[in-house]
């Protein structure tokens, strides 16, 4: 029986010089990947044109054929009518980035990109809990609203497990050891323990004052209030040095005693020196993010206006490069130590630019080819937001990978209409800056992110009015967007 796809399966092999030209052919979450005896017998303009193609790419010796999140169904289609050997889903590890600062971004994104899904989920169970209680008040009493917050809440307070997890995985340790480490950095006790008396502290200046409430063998455990729950920075730098001991101890440990005496040396050694050393050393670090960006953004008369505009403005180029991942965790510390962030806050319009922007070209270009990618992307950037279309992001397809033809598929071949995009998400960052709205929590994207914006605090005196601002900003940016695509677009030029 013929699959829905078999078509265009036929036609990608066909312009690839056949299957005989085919050496293996693997997937990964957004491109069917040939490894090609000669890739000059590829016809790449001729796939390009194929209707549900959005772009080749060749790299690292593949020949990459980007199908967006029908990949799985492609792929499966191009093994049967070639009738080759199924090379199954990849991680592109050979698309591994070269130099530090790009090694560092994957880092990031590979720690934070998986469980994404499931924050942003958890975010916006929070910011309907916070409507409702603003409009009832007295939901806040009741049982359900107790059920309901552990799905809200559950996973930011115990966020260090979760990436725990994850970064187990990009340093290659025993997931089950990290998440052990982390479990430990949450114990109960271990949080109780800065309820009590303080024993000694030091200040730091603006570096913040630490004390501590109990000793390790005469050794201060400086630790912060509300202890590690939450954490983001301690977490990730303890699963490292975790991941560095359980390597050294799989080099010399006898392989009778590998299996238990491992994690044990492991989760030992990074435990002990997570919670002596490399907690307060954390803290540190984040107190001193905080104050950098509390720093700019708390300029006299400017400092909101201008950091909310530029972080509006570059916020999509950043996400091209990766570059945003190095302001995600910074706004996660944001959260948990201010109660609110300014940076995902100066970032609400980009979406509703770059689908509006989108919505104009649609309404102006009556190709069907090029309406087919723009109408499903036009949704996603609405609804869902716009985010990094990569291989890190291994979850909810019809979030993420909606986004691909919104960004490499339209606006950047178009150039100016990316332009435009940035320039209508600037005007929301200007007008998130002028307002002084924040984000009080993590939440969902596009129009599920106007929740972020109410607090959490059911006694705040800001009430609605920073969402107010939110959609107000979303609005004006898509607006701004809109009329300057509408007016200058020429379809035949674009063609």
């Amino acid at each position: 029986m013929a699959g829905k796809y078999d078509d265009l399966a036929r036609a990608i092999l066909e312009n690839v010089g056949g299957k005989e030209n085919v050496n293996s052919v693997a997937h990964c979450i957004t491109r069917v990947r040939l490894k090609l005896k000669d890739e000059g017998k590829a016809n790449t303009e001729a796939i390009e044109k194929l209707e549900g193609v959005i772009k080749v790419m060749q790299a690292n010796g593949q020949y990459q054929v980007v199908v967006g999140n029908k990949v799985e169904d492609v792929y499966d289609a191009v093994v049967a009518v070639g009738g080759l050997v199924a090379g199954g889903e990849i991680d592109a590890e050979d698309d591994a980035p070269k130099g530090i600062a790009a090694k560092a971004i994957d880092l990031i994104s590979g720690i934070f990109a998986p469980m994404l899904g499931t924050f942003a989920a958890a975010g916006i169970m929070k910011g309907i809990l916070a409507a409702i209680t603003q409009f009832v008040p007295e939901f806040a009493n009741d049982g359900a609203y107790t059920i309901l917050y552990t799905i809200a809440d559950g996973m930011f307070y115990f966020l260090p497990v979760i990436l725990a997890y994850t970064a187990s995985k990009k340093f290659r340790m025993n997931e089950f050891t990290g998440m052990a480490i982390g479990l430990a950095l949450v114990y109960p006790t271990m949080v109780a323990l800065t309820g009590g008396e303080v024993v000694g502290s030091i200040d730091l200046g603006f570096a913040g004052t630490f004390s501590w409430y109990a000793t390790f063998l005469g050794i201060p455990i400086i630790m912060p209030a509300s202890g590690y729950t939450s954490s983001v920075i301690p977490i990730i730098l303890m699963i490292w040095f975790g991941s560095t001991v359980e390597h050294w101890c799989k080099k010399w440990m006898p392989a009778s005693v590998k299996m238990f005496f491992t994690p044990l040396v492991t989760m030992t050694a990074s435990i002990v020196l997570g919670y002596l050393v490399i907690g307060p050393i954390a803290t540190l670090i984040t107190n001193l993010l905080s104050l950098i960006f509390s720093a700019l953004f708390g300029l006299p008369v400017i400092g909101s206006v201008l950091g909310c505009t530029i972080v509006g403005a570059f916020w999509m180029c950043l996400v091209i490069f990766g570059f945003h991942w190095s302001l995600v965790p910074i706004a996660l510390v944001n959260l948990t130590t201010l109660g609110y962030d300014y940076i995902l806050g100066a970032v609400i319009a980009h979406s509703f630019s770059l689908g509006a922007v989108l919505f104009a070209m649609y309404l102006k270009n009556k190709d069907e080819n090029f309406r087919g990618i723009c109408l499903p992307a036009i949704i996603s950037s609405f609804f869902f937001g716009v985010t990094e279309p990569t291989r890190h992001l291994r979850i909810s397809y019809a979030v993420f990978c909606l986004t691909e033809p919104a960004i490499y598929g339209v606006a950047l071949p178009d150039k100016k209409a990316f332009v435009v995009a940035s320039i209508g998400s600037a005007v929301g960052g200007l007008i998130i800056g002028l307002t002084g709205a924040m984000v009080y929590i993590s939440g969902g994207l596009g129009v599920f992110n106007w929740l972020s914006f109410l607090p959490t605090d059911p006694a705040s005196t800001v009430g609605i009015m920073h969402m107010v601002w939110a959609i107000v900003a979303s609005l004006a940016g898509a607006a701004v967007g809109f009329v300057i695509e509408y007016a200058t677009y020429k379809p035949e030029a674009a063609k």
